[in-house]
């Protein structure tokens, strides 16, 4: 019995050793919300704009080809009687090269790699820039070792409103966060 209460022991100062160097190196860290930062840019909203702008064109433009397919359609329908064999497959194949060179127009506005993606990835390459350096200065000024983003898929179940620098890196980006009409977690 004396065997098993000094191995209990001996196992409990040994965990109680292993955590004293994790308590003597606490490390520092901090999050922000980009959503937060990214819509108080004066830049964004002008880029959105220019976004939307771009894709309506580009829908619209989809929309009337379409259009135009759904009528070439229907007069094939209304005159398929009257053609040939040859011009009945001659009428279809370019009803079907129409529908496929609508559908790869769509793909090259508005796939994953998209224009409209690669568009927008241009356009808010330079923001992003300026916010990550801002987050940078900041973290470094305020000695943290850790920023995380709370607006994406980063799921936090518990944090601090003091650790919340969106609000410090606005001002590193020259914003001023009353102005803004938006709250940060820190004043909620």
């Amino acid at each position: 019995m004396n065997v098993k209460k000094y191995q209990l022991w001996m196992l409990l100062a040994f965990g109680f050793s292993m955590m004293v160097p994790t308590v003597s190196a606490q490390q520092k860290i901090g999050y922000v919300n980009s959503d937060i930062i990214l819509q108080a840019m004066p830049n964004y909203a002008t880029i959105q704009q220019q976004m939307d702008r771009m894709a309506a064109d580009w829908q619209k433009e989809l929309d009337q080809l379409k259009k135009d397919l759904d009528e070439q359609f229907r007069d094939y329908q209304a005159r398929e009687l009257l053609y040939t064999n040859e011009e009945r497959l001659r009428r279809r194949s370019e009803i079907v090269s129409a529908e496929d060179d609508l559908e790869r127009l769509r793909v090259k506005y508005f796939g994953p790699e998209g224009d409209i993606f690669l568009e927008q990835e241009k356009l808010m390459r330079p923001l992003q820039e300026k916010i990550l350096q801002a987050i940078d200065d900041v973290a470094t000024a305020e000695g943290y070792d850790y920023v995380f983003d709370v607006a994406g898929d980063f799921l936090f179940m518990f944090r601090r409103p003091q650790f919340d620098l969106s609000e410090n890196v606005l001002l590193e980006l020259g914003i001023d966060v009353a102005s803004t009409g938006r709250q940060t977690s820190q004043s909620n």
